[in-house]
């Protein structure tokens, strides 16, 4: 660990410089907002805008991927046998990238990267990428981070971190990814440790205190999980819900997807895309049973995931690291502080 410090007269150049290595991938100002996108040659990352509309996720989960291609041309060797698509898994860099959106990526590491299945494409781009954060030193109103063990300058899943100090960065190169990185962008002026760390604290302390939304998680883990599944308040929850999944596309810890297969003359590929519990084909069978074909049962299913069956699974605090993009986006005010508030303080009635 180190720090160095990053003249932002010296930001384009190092950056254009990195373009050499690297594909390079930060927040760009569209139509639609903020959003996490690959930078043209001519584009750099916008440093200034607090908030993107979508995290980072896309970079290693495609919201479309080709995973599996095959010829069904019989007259060519190993025709209708699907095999790995050629997907590019080259050096990237992700810059600008948010405190919690880089905890999140390490929360889905848990459900893609296990000790019976790693998931090759998700892996290969997580390898492939190296994170770079910036510190939030102006939290919105929808952040609850410093309650879900993250936090406007969570190091988590980062390999360096920035803080903006006005005309300069102020960067903690956090690991030899990081240093690569620093060293390909010719960022080499060589920061006091000691005074450095001390700035940090300083302004990761001013960051916190701004923070004043929360959640209580506290006594999710001892609550009964039947108890919680089967509790009356969920047909509360999901009155005003319209199902349109926002929650899901916007939240940087889910994962669900679909698989699709499409063939075109001679080819045929095999798709993984972006899905929702919240869709009411998402769980529905080939013989047209539906599990869970009630809005109810899907924002229970939602809900019940991210407070209740991942604590219980991992032990890692909830699938949450309180960005706030889902209480920000939902067209109906469906706020996930309140689920949990009440989720904490359920009591079962005798």
């Amino acid at each position: 660990m180190k720090f160095i410090t990053i003249d932002k007269n010296d930001w384009t150049k190092g950056i254009d410089k990195s373009r050499e290595t690297y594909q390079l991938f930060g927040p760009v100002k569209d139509k639609n907002g903020c959003l996490i996108k690959e930078l043209d040659t001519d584009v750099l990352p916008d440093m200034e805008t607090q908030e993107s509309v979508m995290s980072a996720k896309s970079v290693l989960f495609p919201q479309s991927e080709t995973i599996l291609t095959t010829s069904l041309n019989e007259a060519v060797e190993d025709h209708h046998i699907m095999k790995r698509a050629k997907n590019d898994y080259t050096p990237r860099a992700v810059l600008g990238i948010r405190p919690y959106d880089a905890k999140a990526i390490q929360l889905v590491k848990m459900n893609f990267d296990t000790d019976d299945f790693r998931d090759p494409y998700w892996c290969d781009a997580y390898e492939a990428t190296t994170f770079v954060g910036l510190a939030i030193t102006k939290p919105g109103p929808f952040d609850f981070s410093t309650s879900v063990d993250c936090g406007p300058f969570c190091e988590d899943g980062l390999d360096i971190l920035l803080a903006d100090l006005d005309d300069k960065f102020l960067a903690k190169v956090l690991t030899p990814k990081g240093e690569s990185l620093a060293a390909a962008c010719g960022f080499n002026a060589i920061a006091d440790d000691k005074e450095s760390q001390a700035l940090f604290d300083i302004l990761k302390k001013e960051a916190e205190k701004n923070i004043v939304a929360c959640v209580e998680t506290d006594k999710l883990k001892e609550k009964v999980l039947l108890d919680l599944h089967e509790a009356p308040f969920w047909d509360d929850v999901a009155f005003s819900c319209i199902n349109c999944g926002t929650c899901t596309y916007v939240c940087p810890t889910c994962w669900c997807f679909d698989i699709q297969d499409e063939a075109k003359l001679k080819e045929s590929s095999r798709f993984r895309n972006w899905d929702t519990c919240m869709s009411p084909l998402f769980t529905r069978h080939a013989t047209g049973h539906n599990p869970r074909g009630v809005k109810v049962q899907r924002v229970r299913q939602r809900f019940m995931h991210k407070l209740k069956y991942f604590l219980d699974k991992y032990d890692k605090g909830i699938m949450c690291v309180g960005c706030g993009r889902c209480v920000k986006s939902c067209p109906v005010n469906i706020d996930i502080r309140e689920v949990c508030h009440t989720m904490n303080t359920y009591e079962k009635k005798d």
